[in-house]
């Protein structure tokens, strides 16, 4: 579950989608692979009060400036929100790999597959999962499950990751996956 956060769902935020379906789409996701018992790790950006920790890439977009300090637009939305032992990657960057624990996580849990769901297609989402298959995972994009500011970003995201770096599938297609895994 990437950056499922309020900043991206709060009509006042600068990184606002134009509408919050994603969320029921990833909600399913999220709830077929607690059924099934599969691994479920979440993903947040938060930088220090200062926003040093964000670097270039806080400089480059300033609306990720919401991040810094803490406060309401970090915090993962209630339908997707973790439980206990679904831990959370607290990430600076775009990819939920970069300068986090995510890897050695992964490998500890036998994780061959993941499984994305979440914000944005056209950066945390697509970082994330090239960043996977460079892990040597398979990353699986579940289509209805992620989304981006415009329809634009987000296709042309969605076709080159198929193209070249993860099988992108259908909401049902993943269920169904997610299914078999019990």
């Amino acid at each position: 579950m990437v950056d499922l956060v309020r900043a991206y769902f709060d009509p006042g935020s600068p990184l606002c989608l134009p509408t919050d379906d994603v969320l029921g789409s990833a909600a399913r996701v999220l709830s077929a692979a607690r059924r099934s018992a599969v691994p479920v790790l979440h993903t947040r950006v938060a930088y220090d009060s200062g926003g040093a920790d964000g670097g270039v890439f806080l400089r480059k977009l300033p609306a990720l400036e919401g991040f810094a300090g803490g406060g309401p637009l970090a915090e993962i939305m209630e339908v997707v929100a973790p439980v206990d032992g679904e831990p959370v990657v607290v990430k600076q960057y775009a990819s939920a790999f970069f300068g986090t624990s995510l890897a050695s996580t992964l490998m500890s849990l036998g994780v061959d597959t993941l499984v994305v769901a979440g914000v944005s297609t056209s950066g945390c989402v697509r970082a994330t999962a090239v960043d996977a298959l460079q892990h040597g995972l398979v990353p699986v994009v579940v289509r209805d499950a992620v989304a981006d500011r415009a329809s634009g970003p987000h296709e042309a995201n969605l076709y080159d990751l198929q193209a070249k770096y993860a099988q992108v599938v259908s909401e049902d297609e993943a269920l169904t996956y997610l299914g078999s895994c019990g």
